[in-house]
């Protein structure tokens, strides 16, 4: 499976690619930040099983960014993803060509299954309880036997405020700065959360965050 994903947020991008990677190890997955770099890896590389663009990034310009890849190279697959699935952006993404619409708030398990079932040449549509789509407040719910069995680890409160900056990308410095701790205290919170979640670093900490149903904190 030969992937190109396109997306403006570091963390949920590597993240992402790290949960592809170890969960289909025969994968190959390329890194674009915004919607120009995308473009030009598909005109060096346009043999992708699957182009996955950011709905918000930069250079998106709405739908525009996706209509142009589209023009240039038709044959190619191509799915959207954003933080915000509202039913209007799912409707004209995939009225305008596009292969699947993944909202960011599915778990890790729910979004590689989408992405694998689009490689295999069907659509995903996100489904909502009482509507045709998903829309940004709906998170995907699998049954625990589906994917994580898994107790919530029991952070300290502190470690949670951390653990809820990290989800949204904030660099220990910024974490340091929002909560009025020394840089050093943030490390020691960050070590103490990828023990108690069974990770390697602050990237993997924050996926399986994700998969456990942790938010991230509102920063607005």
């Amino acid at each position: 499976m030969k992937l190109l994903i396109a997306d403006d947020h570091t963390l949920f991008r590597d993240a992402l690619v790290q949960y592809i990677e170890r969960s289909n190890p025969l994968s190959s997955v390329v890194l674009a930040k915004d919607f120009h770099e995308a473009y030009n890896i598909v005109k060096k590389d346009p043999l992708q099983d699957l182009v996955i663009l950011d709905l918000r990034m930069p250079g998106m310009d709405g739908l525009q960014g996706f209509k142009t890849l589209k023009q240039q190279f038709p044959d190619i697959r191509v799915a959207l993803m954003s933080g915000i699935a509202e039913e209007e952006d799912v409707k004209n993404a995939l009225d305008a060509g596009a292969v699947g619409y993944l909202p960011k708030t599915m778990s890790g398990r729910a979004l590689l299954t989408a992405i694998e079932q689009i490689v295999a040449g069907e659509k995903y549509i996100p489904k909502g309880k009482n509507s045709a789509y998903m829309p940004s407040y709906y998170a995907d719910h699998p049954s625990k036997s589906e994917i994580f069995d898994k107790p919530k680890p029991e952070l300290t409160p502190r470690e949670s405020e951390v653990l809820s900056y990290l989800l949204n990308g904030s660099s220990n410095k910024e974490i340091a700065r929002a909560l009025d701790l020394q840089v050093v205290t943030v490390k020691l919170h960050i070590r103490g959360i990828c023990r108690k979640l069974n990770a390697k670093n602050r990237t993997q900490a924050a996926l399986k965050a994700r998969e456990m149903g942790i938010k991230p904190i509102s920063l607005t």
